[in-house]
This record gives C-alpha cells, sequence and structure tokens, in this order.
C-alpha cells in the first residue's frame, strides 16, 4: 500500500494577493497546495514532483476509476488564494476549445471555490446579467465595458461556487478561497481594472471572444449545516468532487476502493489522518493537505477539537 503524501505548496506572488497564506511575504496570491510540479515534502519519495510520482505509481496513486477517465496525468490542481485586491476579470475555455486555440495536449479549466473567508460586503463576479445578448456581451469584451454587464455576487463563509467554461469571473478583495480544477492554467483576462499590461499579464481579447458564453450562470451554494462527523458534496461533475466535513469528537471513515486518490485539506482547526501501516498517523494544521492515493484503501479522519475540512476527488 502506498502512504499518504505530503506536498510542498507552490507559492505565487501575483500584485493582488495578501497577507494571509504565508505571512512575511507579501503579497502572497496563491499556494498552489496540490500541484503537478509540487515536492514531496518527506518520506520514501522525497523531492519527487507530483507529475513523477504519478507516473511511477500510476493507478496506486491516480485510481482505476481515474486513470480510465484522464490517463496518466494527476488531474486536478487544488489551490489557495488570498484577494486583498480584484482579480483580472478572466474566462476560461473548455476542453475542446484549449485544444482548438492552444495546441493537443491542453486541458480546459472547470472549477469550483469553496469560501474559506469573507470580510462583510465581499464580492465578486460570476456571469453577465440577465438578457444579456451574445453580441451584446462581445461587443462589451472587445471595448472594455465589461463591468457594465457583470453580474456581482455577495458571498460568504462557507458557499461553494462552481464555474464551467464560458463563465465571466473575476474573485473579489477580501476572500479567502479554496479552488479546485482541472489541472490546467488557461486563462483568458478580458480585464484587469486599468492595471498595466505586462509580458506576463496580457489581456486576451480574442480569445476571451472565442470562449465567452452569455449563459453561463452561477448560484452560490450555501455552507452545508453538518453536524459532528458528518460530510455533504457541494461540488460533483466529470472532472472533480468536492466534499465538506465537520468534526469534533466524531472521526470520519473514509475510503479511496481503490478508484480514486482524495486530497484532505483541513480549512480549520487541527485533524490526524489514520492509515494502515507505518507510519500510520498524519497530523494536519489549518490550511495543510495530505494526498491520500488510491491504494490506501480504508483509512479515518480523526478531529483534534472541533475541525473542519475539504475532500476533492474524482469520483462518478
Amino acid at each position: 500500500m502506498t502512504q499518504p503524501i505530503q506536498l510542498i505548496p507552490e507559492y505565487r506572488d501575483y500584485v493582488w494577493g495578501g497577507d494571509k497564506l504565508r505571512p512575511g511575504f507579501i503579497p502572497t496570491a496563491e499556494a498552489w497546495a496540490v500541484y503537478e510540479n509540487d515536492r514531496v515534502a518527506a518520506g520514501p519519495w522525497v523531492g519527487f514532483s507530483l507529475a513523477e510520482l504519478t507516473a511511477k505509481l500510476g493507478d496506486k496513486l491516480l485510481g482505476k476509476y481515474v486513470q480510465t477517465q484522464t490517463g496518466g496525468r494527476f488531474p486536478l490542481l487544488i489551490k489557495l488564494l488570498d484577494c486583498a485586491q480584484w482579480l483580472s476579470v478572466q474566462v476560461h475555455p473548455n476542453d475542446e476549445q484549449a485544444a482548438r486555440l492552444e495546441g493537443l495536449g491542453f486541458f480546459g479549466k472547470t472549477e469550483a471555490w469553496h469560501v474559506l473567508g469573507a470580510e462583510a460586503g465581499a464580492q465578486l463576479i460570476a456571469g453577465v446579467k440577465a438578457g444579456v445578448s451574445s453580441e451584446a456581451l462581445a461587443a462589451s469584451i472587445s471595448d472594455g465595458t465589461i463591468l457594465s454587464l457583470s453580474q456581482y455576487v455577495n458571498v460568504n463563509k462557507g458557499e461553494t461556487i462552481f464555474i464551467r467554461p464560458g463563465t465571466i469571473h473575476a474573485l473579489g478583495p477580501g476572500l479567502l478561497i479554496y479552488e479546485v480544477q482541472q489541472s490546467s492554467d488557461l486563462t483568458y483576462r478580458v480585464y484587469d481594472w486599468g492595471r498595466p499590461q505586462t509580458e506576463k499579464r496580457k489581456l486576451h481579447i480574442e480569445k476571451s471572444l472565442a470562449v465567452s458564453d452569455a449563459s453561463a450562470t452561477v448560484q452560490p451554494v450555501a455552507d452545508p449545516a453538518l453536524k459532528d462527523g458528518e460530510r455533504k458534496v457541494v461540488a460533483h461533475n466529470s472532472y472533480f468532487k468536492l466534499e465538506v466535513m465537520v468534526a469534533e469528537k466524531r472521526a470520519i471513515e473514509l475510503n479511496t476502493a481503490g478508484q480514486s486518490f482524495h486530497a484532505i485539506t483541513v480549512t480549520e482547526g487541527q485533524a490526524q489522518i489514520l492509515v494502515s501501516g507505518e507510519p500510520g498517523v498524519w497530523k494536519l494544521g489549518q490550511y495543510e493537505t495530505l494526498l491520500i492515493p488510491a491504494d490506501c484503501g480504508k483509512y479515518s479522519f480523526e478531529p483534534m477539537g472541533a475541525c473542519r475540512a475539504l475532500k476533492s476527488s474524482v469520483e462518478p
């Protein structure tokens, strides 16, 4: 059996980042907690990248179901985002559009956000206003007036927002976000709040026009009212399954069943993961993530006091 894997997050210092993810390093915008270029922190695979480990372990890591769905590549990218300013207004392609616009081997970007923290009045942009035509959307993308058609959404801690490809979107200031997505970083910027364009921060108007969908709508999923030891699915599609878990005194029994890896991220409090074999016990603090390989089978999520966690996987 393959033991759980703790990865070293890769940090991204974009202009809109804050100080919550890596105190003392400002701005820190994103922590890429599960990413194919992340390195293993300890154990027999220390120093391996997740991509190298995936190639070596195959379905022992990915799971039989995952490998039939996505082949031998690790299929997800999991991030934490600290938004001190507005992110660019952007849009992502689907798989077919990504291959057509970028070439074979490129994948689209379907994603979901779970709100870990939201200051009073925090907003995001998700979709455009009802009744906006495709022609009007295209004109606003071309002339830089996309904000006039954008749908602003007030959000609260604990809510989940599913963003399908083609949806105009942007995260706003005062939000701390967990994001699970396809393992793709294809982002087409529509508008960047007057920030000067650089080689690394360009607008992608033509590609945005090719993939934006005026009919794409978003409805936040409310924070599930869970009791001690309960879990609930808040987003599920062919690319990923996202569950919220709440525990204080009762353990939550889980099972990969050889079908999919699990990525467990503690979002509040502390917990430990118990698996068979050595070392057997893995402790997780707030915002720490543990990757459970598919061949681990049954394991236990045990709280160390009141805690919340998110579990991402790829399941039918």
